[in-house]
């Protein structure tokens, strides 16, 4: 209950969503709006609930003019496990108001339209949201994928990629079976401005990532996976491998033998501390 307590507190209004909402009234569709506004807010604060249930800093839950949003200030150093149960809690609400709009339904105690209304604009926004493009939470899901595969930065870029190739895909779609939709075109810029947004920051929310395992809350790493570096590479080029859910001890080798080893976190503090962004691995070995 508190969980949920403190998510409400976090939903933040859009300005343009009036503007929806005023046009909705003039169009006579004033009751879509209200269910799929209430879909979307259970959607996204189950999200909100299930990030502090495990402590996450949530910023806010927006309610957008066209979707919603649950803003986060973890930066790919919490647990997949735990990011993988926060996205889930997402789209899983569809499934108990799914089931609850069918159980009205042989009830009889709701208007059979609106109950029908309700479940295609679940299963409309449930499907939506599970297409493989990032920020959706399909996308999301991928991300998780490939976070167990590769590199902090290299997943973050082949989700974007897979992302873009997803949404052509879509584009295609929409231009055959539903090229006057208006609000479908809308999203789609949405998510062509947020692909491109992401990529272009994708540098520095790696360094977002790099900060946060240094100076952020400590995650116990159970497991542990060495990074077998040269002591010619600077040490930007080896944070560059570093991957989530594990800790990386670094074995240092020079000329085909080993030199030495290193703690990640001695390299996180040469570079971020001490400024030693130009270093190569071996001047470390003499620092410490």
């Amino acid at each position: 209950m508190n969980s949920l307590l403190l998510a409400l507190k976090k939903i933040h209004i859009h300005p343009l969503f009036w503007f929806v909402v005023g046009i909705a009234i003039i169009t006579a569709h004033f009751l879509e709006l209200v269910l799929l506004v209430t879909i979307i807010l259970i959607h996204e604060l189950g999200h909100g609930v299930m990030a502090h249930v495990f402590s996450w800093r949530v910023r806010k839950i927006s309610i957008l003019p066209f979707g919603g949003v649950a803003e986060v200030d973890e930066h790919g150093n919490r647990t997949l496990k735990e990011e993988f149960l926060v996205v889930l809690a997402g789209p899983i609400q569809h499934v108990w108001m799914i089931g609850l709009a069918l159980g009205l339904q042989q009830l009889e105690v709701v208007s059979p339209h609106i109950l029908e209304l309700f479940i295609q604009l679940n299963l409309m926004v449930l499907l939506f949201n599970l297409l493989p493009i990032w920020p959706l939470d399909g996308g999301k899901f991928i991300s998780i994928i490939f976070a167990n595969y590769f590199t902090f930065l290299k997943s973050f870029e082949y989700t974007l990629l897979c992302s873009l190739s997803f949404l052509a895909l879509f584009n295609v779609i929409v231009l055959i079976i539903a090229p006057l939709n208006l609000n479908l075109w809308i999203v789609l810029s949405f998510l062509y401005v947020s692909l491109w947004g992401e990529w272009k920051q994708r540098r520095y929310i790696f360094m977002k990532f790099l900060l946060e395992r240094y100076y952020g809350k400590t995650t116990n790493f159970h497991t542990l996976k060495p990074i077998v570096v040269d002591g010619d590479e600077d040490l930007l080029t080896v944070l560059e491998r570093f991957q989530r859910g594990f800790k990386h001890p670094l074995v240092v080798f020079q000329n085909g033998s080993e030199v030495g080893k290193l703690d990640e976190n001695e390299v996180l503090h040469a570079f971020f501390a001490e400024k030693m962004t130009t270093a190569k691995t071996r001047d470390l070995l003499y620092v410490y």
